[in-house]
């Protein structure tokens, strides 16, 4: 086995689609404005208080110029088209152009946390109303986790490896984590590493709804008159995630490939830590949150006060909210109340498997415009009274080293460390 090459890696590019709109673009312009992107269910019909929901509000695939009514109704599995787009948006955002040297170079890694679900369930419709012959011969493609990296490969011509990690939320920290060491090893130069989910699906919504992990809009909540302010992390009365669909990519790449090839860099992965909690399946472990947010800042050569923002892991749940600053805490210590800490997820939703890798991008593309992005709908806990949320408006502020939090269910923990560049 070879020694590894110890190259630097570098993020070059992203791509993402979410509830505030269908490119990066849309989603950066806006964020940075303190919107949100949420509203009553449209995909589907359901009878549930949990029905306020984080909808692309942009996304007809259709009207992409690589599919055709053909290949979207054989590929009903959303996350395979989502995919797809985003790798197209992230490369173009990168500068690269895929050639006979670069292609068997580049690999891509999605992870997924409810992978086709959605196809699936069109699947058990036809078998029951249809018959067994009108199952879709495409249903088993459209439910392998690897397939929409697979897919994204043979239309824009890459030939390295493919694959999805599956760390539930924390799917995407797991690509991007786990595409800087092939990079750093060097099995291959460039990665296009995020995640996809598609989950606004009936059966989906009850069951979040079931075991209290997402919001319930009663006519009493301010969320009733206004979906927007359904997500709210930190704040005195949050109550649970809105469930979002969404996908983010991002392009890593070698150093001394960046040179040779005229690209510009926009941040250095500085920091990987992943551990499992051993705990439970969805409540997570204090203990092995610490270890993951420490080896990440070891691994990056650095001490706790050299960290400068923190994207929060930030889901809006009671516990898993005060979980993450009570570990935040026993890391940073007295220094916590220095750094800002904000959460994407009251802008987005919860993504699932996407929401790493789009949170990943949106922390980088601050570093580069000087803005910390901010946890809007928030009216102060006083039990987190030591924290900077960056409330409600966005911030204008340099920073330069990001951590980036990611947990997930199964007790799976992945936190990245970022370097502006």
């Amino acid at each position: 086995m070879k020694a590894p090459e110890n190259r630097k890696v570098f993020v070059v590019g992203y791509g993402m689609a979410t509830p505030l709109g269908s490119t990066f673009e849309k989603t950066w312009k806006r964020a940075v404005k303190g919107e949100a992107g949420f509203r009553k269910v449209t995909r589907c019909k359901v009878e549930s208080v949990c029905d306020v929901v984080g909808e692309i509000p942009d996304w007809y695939p259709l009207e992409l110029d690589f599919t055709d009514a053909k290949e979207v109704y054989n590929w009903n599995a959303a996350f395979v088209i989502l995919t797809i787009a985003v790798c197209k948006e992230a490369l173009l955002n990168s500068g690269i152009t895929i050639d006979e040297k670069i292609a068997p170079r580049m690999a891509c890694l999605i992870g997924s946390a409810l992978n086709g679900t959605d196809a699936f369930r069109v699947a058990m419709h036809d078998l029951e109303h249809r018959g067994p012959l009108r199952v879709s011969p495409y249903l088993l493609p459209n439910l392998c986790a690897n397939l929409p990296a697979g897919k994204a490969g043979m239309l824009l011509k890459f030939t390295g490896p493919i694959f999805s990690p599956q760390g539930a939320c924390a799917s995407g920290n797991h690509a991007i984590g786990i595409g800087a060491r092939m990079i750093r090893d060097g099995d291959c130069d460039f990665v296009l590493a995020g995640g996809a989910d598609a989950p606004i699906l009936p059966e989906l919504i009850h069951g979040f709804a079931n075991m209290n992990a997402t919001i319930k809009v009663n006519p009493h909540d301010r969320a009733y008159a206004d979906p927007a302010q359904a997500s709210r992390p930190f704040s005195l009365d949050r109550k649970g995630f809105v469930l979002s669909e969404g996908a983010g990519v991002v392009v890593l790449a070698a150093e001394d490939v960046i040179k040779a090839h005229g690209l510009k860099p926009k941040a250095e992965v500085l920091g990987i830590g992943w551990t499992s909690d051993a705990y439970h399946y969805t409540s997570p472990n204090p203990v092995t949150i610490v270890r993951a947010i420490r080896e990440t800042i070891d691994d990056a050569g650095l001490k706790p006060e050299d960290i400068q923002y923190i994207n929060a892991h930030g889901t809006s749940t009671p516990k898993g909210d005060r979980t993450e600053v009570k570990c935040l805490r026993d890391v940073f210590g007295k220094k916590i109340e220095k750094i800002p800490i904000s959460s994407n997820k009251s802008q987005l939703g919860h993504t699932l498997g996407a929401t790493a890798a789009i949170e990943a991008a949106l922390t980088i593309e601050g570093m580069r415009k000087g803005i910390i992005l901010p946890t809007i709908n928030h009216i102060p806990d006083p039990e987190f009274s030591d924290i900077d949320v960056v409330p409600n408006a966005a911030r204008k502020q340099k920073y330069e080293i990001a951590l980036s939090n990611a947990f997930g269910f199964g007790g799976t923990n992945c936190c990245i460390i970022f370097r502006g560049v």
